[in-house]
């Protein structure tokens, strides 16, 4: 299921997490990511894009509600919402019916 190793000792990770077209698109279902300290949604998406680099990833992602932990990003801007280590990125595509 992920595809990185669990947190060796003194390491700090962020899980994403991946719904419908998005896990389609990633081919997994979450990704975990070594962090140094708190980083933004910003910069995790670019981590997220650059593992998974095709361009149907980058369009999924694009249009993906985003739940950091259980709050929903919303219309926040990306470079100004903080994750922290340990936090579930949650990225939810449209899809029908929703």
């Amino acid at each position: 299921m992920s595809t990185a190793a669990g947190p060796e000792q003194g390491r700090e990770t962020v899980t994403v997490r991946y719904w419908a077209g998005a896990r389609a698109a990633a081919g997994t279902a979450e990704d975990v990511f070594e962090v140094e300290g708190e980083v933004t949604l910003a910069a995790l998406v670019r981590r997220v894009l650059e593992r998974h680099p095709d361009d149907r990833m980058a369009r999924t992602v694009g249009v993906c509600s985003v739940l950091v932990g259980d709050r929903p990003v919303r219309s926040q801007d990306p470079a100004e919402v903080v994750v922290r280590p340990g936090a579930v990125v949650e990225l939810l595509p449209p899809f029908a019916g929703g």
